[in-house]
């Protein structure tokens, strides 16, 4: 939180509701953050994920369907923002 100001660039956050480690509502309020800087900002928290849901490597993080939607969505925000 306190370096948000510093950042220029459009941010996509893919976040595991579940991760323990990064508490959720810490999440929330550095995109809030972002949002109120005027950085384009756009968080998908996925419920049911903790940490390293994309690992497919770590059977007993990863989701599937979660690592599929984010891969998208990266994507998707790469060319919307000219870095694909």
């Amino acid at each position: 939180m306190d370096r948000v100001g510093e950042i220029k660039v459009p941010v996509l956050g893919l976040y595991g509701a579940k991760d323990a480690g990064v508490p959720a509502v810490e999440v929330e309020k550095f995109f809030a953050a972002l949002k109120a800087g005027g950085i384009p900002a756009e968080l998908v928290m996925y419920p049911d994920a903790g940490h390293g849901f994309h690992a497919d490597f770590r059977p007993d993080n990863y989701r599937k369907a979660d690592a599929e939607d984010g891969w998208k969505r990266m994507l998707d925000w790469f060319k919307k923002y000219g870095a694909a």
